[in-house]
């Protein structure tokens, strides 16, 4: 960049041209979310048949093209900020040095160099130090050499001139570098020419974040960063000191921190989530389709068949050894498809039946995978359970988990008498992929414990309301572990524990799991074989495990059977869950105590 470029630049356009695509951004989300929240949540409810459905799939298009220019304008908007407040520093560099030539008298050139009257002490001969012109020096050797020289010439202008010189060249090498840095990454945030948002767009937008985060780190080190493993409330107090283009750069280039971030708004972290989870499905579906291509052919061969007892001989199709190895990977790849499209279906299931709204409160594609979803806002709900799923659980069975937390959500909102509830699945944790495998290990709970605290207290961080939530942790299987962990080695933050399944929670006591004495809740189905072998590796003392008599929990009925069937819709176990949410739990129905002469009998 030469100097009258720069001299006529005006940073403060650049920045006008991101409140631009900011504006644009949040009119993109806005859409998105109508069509999402209020338009195809109508159609749904209104229409049925093959031209409801096909009206349905384009609608979700369009909210993908609105999700897509949301993202993309919130990246443009960020890399203006940027270079606009890297180019404002180069300005103000070289303003500085022409009001101070300006006022030595000194002559600016066009090429930047500083040239400098006769001036100083006349010498010996009579004569006055000669005038010159200097030009700048950016590299440091260099420029103290400049510096020292102009410190031996007797002429005064020449340091002056020099010092000019130096900002000058120092404020074109700025403003060079945030071109040629910036100038590229403005080019590469471009759309495809159609109307259809596909799965490379969103590797490219997943790119084009990497990009514009590498270049914008001076510019969100200008305002105040986010506490390091910062304390729910501290992250509320680090977002609410941001301004509305603040937070917008933030998401824009951290969506994976800030969907993350307990304490933060649930409307935030389900922005910032959403676009994490349509990276993650782009590049997913991305490796999917390039490993479909790569299907062998043939994938079955033909092999005769000897029934060894009769001779009897027949020609049957056996997939060959090539086809089988594929065929494992594509079910890899399809795992993490499965779940994403299972939370995309939960979204798309809004205002079914009065369902409220979804956010995405946690998303991870990574290992097994971590999601948070949750059926109604908890920063304003007056009732807001948190489910925390057991051993097996994971992103490509997050839908079944999801689905447990839409049963309670219906029968909490019949009990709720007005209140509006918020049903939560906590998937943030690592939980046991197998039962016999790891599921008798402890690590999982005590790993998983500080994470779902974190999750509890930003609950309260968030909340947009005064008055406090009435919350609930639910528990199955080797959740109720992670639960009793959590509430052993620190502050549970809840009013009621619901436990299903539980093959002991790690302490011996309803009393030792933090809340208030006579709010844990257990539940034990017929035929649920878990919390019998569990006990020896979960329980308390004496291997005492919620379902014990000794360990003080309220027994609520149950009337479904097996392990996995405690939120079946319409029983009296979902019932029972959704009395103890909303505050009902003198409305329970609760097993008779057992008869201590029963063996005598």
């Amino acid at each position: 960049m030469d100097l009258a470029t720069l001299k006529a630049l005006k940073p403060t356009e650049y920045s006008e041209a991101a409140d631009g695509y900011r504006s644009t951004s949040d009119m993109a989300s806005a859409a998105k979310d109508r069509i999402d929240n209020q338009l195809a949540v109508a159609l749904r409810n209104q229409l049925k048949g093959k031209a409801a459905t096909a009206a349905g799939e384009q609608l979700g298009e369009l909210s993908q093209n609105f999700h897509y220019v949301q993202v993309q304008c919130g990246l443009v908007s960020t890399a203006l900020e940027a270079f606009s407040y890297e180019t404002e520093a180069a300005k103000r560099k070289l303003d500085t040095a022409l009001e101070n030539a300006k006022a030595a008298n000194l002559t600016v050139n066009s090429d930047g160099s500083v040239t400098y009257p006769p001036g100083g002490k006349k010498g010996e001969d009579g004569k006055t130090p000669d005038g010159g012109t200097v030009g700048g020096l950016t590299d440091g050797t260099a420029s103290a050499v400049g510096r020292q020289a102009a410190n031996f010439d007797p002429n005064p202008h020449h340091r002056l001139a020099q010092d000019c010189a130096d900002l000058i060249a120092t404020a074109l090498k700025e403003a060079t570098e945030a071109d040629e840095k910036w100038a590229p990454k403005l080019r590469a945030l471009t759309a495809d020419d159609d109307l259809t948002v596909s799965s490379g767009d969103w590797v490219d937008v997943k790119e084009d974040t990497a990009g514009v985060l590498k270049g914008a780190d001076d510019y969100l080190e200008s305002f105040r960063e986010p506490p390091k493993q910062g304390t729910p409330e501290e992250n509320a107090e680090w977002w609410h000191g941001l301004t509305e283009e603040q937070r917008a750069a933030y998401i824009s280039v951290h969506p994976d921190s800030i969907g993350w971030m307990d304490g933060l708004p649930a409307t935030v972290r389900d922005e910032a989530n959403r676009t994490v989870l349509a990276e993650a499905r782009g590049v997913a579906q991305t490796k999917m389709d390039s490993w479909m291509a790569k299907e062998p052919v043939p994938s079955y061969v033909e092999r005769e068949i000897i029934n060894a007892q009769t001779g009897e001989r027949w020609t049957a199709k056996v997939p060959t050894e090539e086809w089988r190895e594929w065929e494992k990977k594509r079910k890899e790849l399809q795992s993490p498809l499965d779940g994403m499209d299972a939370i995309q279906e939960r979204f798309d299931a809004t205002g079914t039946r009065g369902l409220p709204d979804a956010y995405l409160l946690g998303f991870s594609a990574k290992d097994d995978g971590r999601a948070i979803i949750a059926n109604g806002d908890p920063d304003t709900a007056d009732h807001t359970a948190v489910y925390v799923p057991g051993t097996e659980a994971d992103l490509k069975s997050i839908g079944g988990n999801v689905d447990r937390m839409v049963n309670v959500w219906h029968a909490a909102h019949k009990e709720a008498d007005g209140g509006s509830v918020s049903t939560i699945t906590w998937l943030g944790y690592d939980a046991p992929d197998s039962v016999y495998r790891d599921a008798p290990f402890e690590h999982y709970a005590y790993d998983g414990a500080p994470a779902l605290r974190g999750f509890m207290d930003g609950l309260d961080a968030s909340r947009s309301v005064d008055s406090p939530s009435h919350t609930t942790v639910i528990a199955h299987s080797y959740g109720t572990t992670l639960v009793g962990a959590a509430a052993e080695t620190g502050r549970l933050n809840a009013d009621e524990v619901i436990l299903a399944g539980s093959p002991g929670v790690k302490v011996s006591n309803a009393r030792d799991m933090d809340v208030p004495e006579g709010h844990v809740w257990n539940q034990e189905a017929d035929g649920d074989v878990v919390p019998d072998i569990g006990r020896w590796g979960h329980g308390g003392d004496g291997f005492v495990i919620p379902s014990d008599p000794e360990f003080g929990a309220n027994q609520m009925t149950t009337d479904t059977e097996g392990h996995s069937d405690y939120w079946d819709a319409d029983t009296e176990s979902l019932h029972n869950q959704a009395l103890v949410v909303v505050g009902a739990g003198d409305n329970v129905a609760l097993q008779p105590p057992p008869d201590p002469w029963a063996h005598v009998k």
